[in-house]
C-alpha cells in the first residue's frame, strides 16, 4: 500500500495525515486513512517513526521544510523520501478543498498531502546535497557579517564619545586602531569608554579572521561543485553559494518563467479591459532576489554586456529601476541556464 503522509509542523507538536495513494489514482481523489498528532521533541519524533512504520511504502510531504519544518525534515530525510510543500501552496488547496475557511492542525497536514500528490516538482529534502553544504555555510558567513556590523557599530558610539562628531566614514579595524591610540582619555568615565572601545576592537579583529577563513571555504566548496555561476559577470564565489544554497535542485523549475517567478524577477500583470500593465512582484524568494539584485547592480555599472544591456533600456524611455528590474530579469535567465548545464554535465559525468 502506498501511502502519502502530509505534516504539519508546529514549534511545540507535529499534526499528520496519512492517505492511500492507490485509492487516489482509481477514484481520481485522495482519501483520508488517518490523521495524529504528536509532540515536537525526541520522544514525540520516536512515537512518530514507529507508527509511520505501519505503511512500508510511504513518503513524506512536510510543509514549510525550509523553514519551521526543517529540523523534522531534515531527520525524517535519513533514508526516507521527504519533498518541501510551500505553506502557500498548501493554503490553497485547503481552501479549494474545502470550500471555506475552516482550518486546523488536521486539515493543514490533509491539505499539505493534497498539494504534494498534485505536484510533481516539489523539491526533495536532501541533507548530504552539495547545495545544502553552500547554504549551511553562507547563512553562517551571513552571521558573522552581521555580527561584525554590530560591533562596528558599538565602536561608532564609543568613538562619538571620545572624539568631537566621531569617527566620520567607513570604519575598518586598522583605522579604528589608529584613532584609539590617538585619543588619550581624561577622567574615569573617558578611560573606561576607551577601554570598552578596545574589547570591541579585539571583537571586530576576531569576526574579521573567522570571515576570512570562511570565504577560502566557501571559495573551495564552489571551487568543487564545478558551478558554471561564476562565469556571469559579477557573480562571485561568495554570491554563487548563496544563490546554489537556496536553490537546490533546479530540476523543480519546468522553465527560466517559473524559475523568474521563484526568484521574484518576474513581473505581476495587472491589466483590465484595454489596459495592459504590470507591477513590480514582491513574491518570490527575497534571498536570491537580493543576490539577483547585486549581480545587476555590478553589471549596471560595467560596460559588460549587462550594462549595456541596461543603457539600452534607459535609452528607450525607462527609468533606471525599471532597467534594473530588466536586467535582473535577464539575470536570472542566465541563472537558470547555467544551473540546467551544470545539471546536464553532471548527468553525463555520472553516467
Amino acid at each position: 500500500m502506498k501511502v502519502l503522509i502530509g505534516v504539519d509542523p508546529h514549534k511545540g507538536s507535529v499534526a499528520v495525515a496519512a492517505l492511500d495513494e492507490a485509492e487516489a489514482e482509481a477514484s481520481g481523489e485522495l482519501v483520508e486513512r488517518a490523521a495524529f498528532s504528536f509532540s515536537q521533541d525526541r520522544a514525540g519524533l520516536r512515537s512518530l517513526k514507529r507508527w509511520a512504520k505501519r505503511f512500508p511504502e510511504r513518503r513524506w510531504a512536510v510543509e514549510n521544510a525550509s523553514g519551521l519544518g526543517r529540523h523534522l525534515a531534515l531527520r525524517l530525510a535519513a533514508g526516507e523520501s521527504v519533498v518541501d510543500v510551500p505553506p502557500k501552496l498548501s493554503a490553497r488547496v485547503r481552501v479549494l478543498s474545502t470550500g471555506n475557511d475552516r482550518k486546523n492542525d488536521g486539515l493543514d497536514a490533509l491539505a499539505t498531502a493534497l498539494a504534494a500528490s498534485r505536484n510533481e516538482r516539489l523539491a526533495a529534502i536532501d541533507p548530504e546535497a552539495a547545495s545544502e553544504a553552500l547554504r549551511l555555510l553562507s547563512e553562517r558567513r551571513e552571521d558573522l557579517v552581521a555580527e561584525r556590523t554590530r560591533a562596528l557599530n558599538r565602536l561608532h558610539g564609543l568613538l562619538r564619545d571620545l572624539l568631537p562628531g566621531g569617527a566620520s566614514g567607513t570604519l575598518s579595524a586598522r583605522r579604528a586602531a589608529r584613532i584609539l591610540r590617538g585619543i588619550k582619555p581624561k577622567g574615569a568615565s573617558a578611560r573606561l569608554r576607551r577601554r570598552l572601545a578596545s574589547e570591541v576592537l579585539r571583537d571586530v579583529r576576531t569576526l574579521d579572521g573567522k570571515i576570512a577563513d570562511l570565504n577560502g571555504r566557501i571559495e573551495a566548496e564552489v571551487e568543487a561543485s564545478g558551478t558554471t555561476l561564476t562565469e556571469i559577470f559579477g557573480v562571485g564565489p561568495i554570491l554563487a553559494a548563496k544563490i546554489i544554497g537556496t536553490v537546490g535542485n533546479v530540476a523543480r523549475f519546468p522553465s527560466k518563467s517559473h524559475f523568474a517567478s521563484y526568484s521574484g524577477t518576474a513581473p505581476v500583470e495587472a491589466s483590465s479591459g484595454d489596459v495592459v500593465r504590470h507591477r513590480l512582484s514582491l513574491a518570490g524568494n527575497r534571498r536570491l532576489n537580493y543576490a539577483l539584485h547585486m549581480v545587476a547592480v555590478c553589471q549596471a555599472r560595467s560596460d559588460a554586456r549587462g550594462g549595456a544591456y541596461y543603457r539600452k533600456k534607459i535609452a528607450e524611455g525607462k527609468s533606471r529601476k525599471e532597467a534594473l528590474r530588466c536586467l535582473k530579469r535577464r539575470i536570472s535567465d542566465a541563472v537558470f541556464r547555467s544551473f540546467v548545464a551544470d545539471s546536464q554535465a553532471h548527468s553525463r559525468s555520472a553516467a
